[in-house]
């Protein structure tokens, strides 16, 4: 049966986007916030709204025991946790259950068994899913580290088991590099995630990054919702995504679907989530990570597949079928590609430009749409992540959609704060990206005066 009420537990334009799905369907919502948040768009938005504390988000959105004291006072039987913060929390999952509240994700077994990503490639390499070469479990020592990568050879990829987002990864070309890249990859995986555990993969040169969205119910049905490319990268952070990929011919998108559906079966998985792999140069992919939540990036592939994946994963937890209509056998309509606009100077190495937002002007015309939860007025807070809005623009096929973008980015207007809107406008003229070969090094070998 369909909630009556659930809580938001996020800020932002996720919330807000989730406030809207659930309001189609007929969902009362309620807002959490911290005290910089108070006049934000989604606060007012929501049917109702606590203050779960100051500013800071380990003070407020992190804090666990106040979120669940606000869906039980005001009767929310559920909580969507959006993206960041508290979606990929097992804990947080498992306190939902004890206090009798549905977590609108995967259950917590499911987010420890993936969120580890040392156990997830094990996890992946017993059902069949290609792996890349990497240590048996965590490497604890430097020692350990240095003995892997003489066994596979350089270059090889530092990579926290915990938490995700480019933290705690870290690249070595050489024995001369290991020592130092290795303990700062512990160092920064400690600091982010309170977990400084870190293994060891050979690195793939080159590779294009891949994902897979996917859905699972309490029916049996296990849908691969097509492929995203999240190549455009700076410090393993995404910017620019789109679907589908134009590296993929329709064996290697068939193949890397039916891959997704056995690591989803493998850990026996719930809700939306993203299987994500590296594409190399030869064509072949391997598992990289899952992602047990939704994601920044889920809008590229509802506008190529007409499914909203939010009101999904709110079906899903309620104890319903995925809907017949994304159930449905389809085939990639058309092309799309979203850019985040972040509130960071491209010129001054990205670097956070927090302030208040003085003009906000939407593009708007066929096939576009904007997420955001941004107003003129709006302060933009050095609390939290940069992100101001979501760019997505739809076209028949890549081409137009690249035209379209041009055109959307010169319809957007945002002064008080510098953006990423010129990056993007540099990436969609950038030949190689036009041609469809764009890897994960783009912006390095591409744009290098940018780093």
């Amino acid at each position: 049966m369909m909630f009556d009420k659930i809580l938001v537990a996020n800020r932002g334009e996720v919330a807000l986007r989730v406030m809207r799905a659930a309001r189609e369907l007929g969902v009362k919502t309620v807002a959490v916030y911290s005290t910089e948040d108070a006049d934000t768009l989604p606060v007012r938005y929501a049917d109702e709204a606590v203050c779960i504390g100051p500013a800071p988000s380990a003070q407020s959105y992190l804090q666990m025991a106040n979120i669940i004291e606000a869906a039980k006072n005001t009767g929310a039987q559920a909580i969507h946790p959006g993206y960041g913060f508290l979606a990929e929390n097992a804990d947080f999952a498992r306190a939902c259950a004890e206090n009798d509240i549905v977590f609108i994700g995967p259950a917590a077994e499911c987010i420890e068994k993936m969120g580890d990503k040392a156990t997830a490639r094990k996890t992946m390499a017993s059902c069949g899913v290609p792996t890349v070469p990497g240590s048996d479990g965590l490497c604890d020592t430097v020692d350990e580290a240095r003995a892997f990568a003489e066994r596979v050879g350089y270059p090889v990829l530092i990579k926290a088991t915990a938490g995700g987002g480019g933290k705690g990864m870290r690249e070595a070309h050489s024995p001369e590099e290991l020592e130092s890249q290795y303990k700062a990859a512990r160092t920064e995986a400690g600091a982010a995630f309170g977990d400084d555990g870190v293994y060891l993969e050979k690195l793939v040169l080159r590779p294009r990054h891949v994902e897979i969205q996917v859905l699972a119910d309490d029916f049996d049905n296990k849908i691969a919702l097509c492929e995203r490319d999240c190549s455009i990268q700076r410090r393993h952070q995404k910017l620019l995504e789109e679907a589908p990929s134009p590296a993929l011919d329709e064996e290697t998108r068939r193949s890397m679907g039916v891959a997704a559906i056995r690591a989803v079966r493998a850990v026996d998985y719930r809700n939306a989530g993203t299987i994500e792999f590296l594409l190399d140069e030869r064509g072949d992919f391997y598992f990289m990570e899952m992602n047990t939540r939704v994601q920044v990036e889920h809008p590229v592939t509802e506008m190529i597949t007409d499914t909203d994946i939010i009101k999904e994963q709110i079906r899903i937890a309620a104890g319903e079928p995925i809907s017949a209509a994304a159930r449905a056998p389809f085939s990639p309509e058309g092309h799309a590609i979203e850019m985040r606009i972040n509130a960071e100077d491209p010129d001054h190495a990205f670097r956070p430009s927090p302030g208040t937002v003085t003009r906000f002007r939407l593009p708007g015309g066929p096939g576009v749409r904007v997420e955001t939860f941004v107003e003129e007025g709006s302060k933009i807070s050095p609390y939290y992540d940069s992100l101001l809005a979501k760019l997505i623009v739809h076209g028949q096929d890549r081409a137009e959609a690249i035209a379209r973008a041009k055109r959307a980015l010169d319809e957007f207007q945002i002064e008080g704060v510098a953006t990423t809107i010129p990056f993007h406008k540099r990436v969609l003229d950038n030949e190689v990206f036009v041609a469809g070969d764009a890897t994960t090094d783009f912006i390095e070998t591409q744009m290098g005066d940018l780093l």
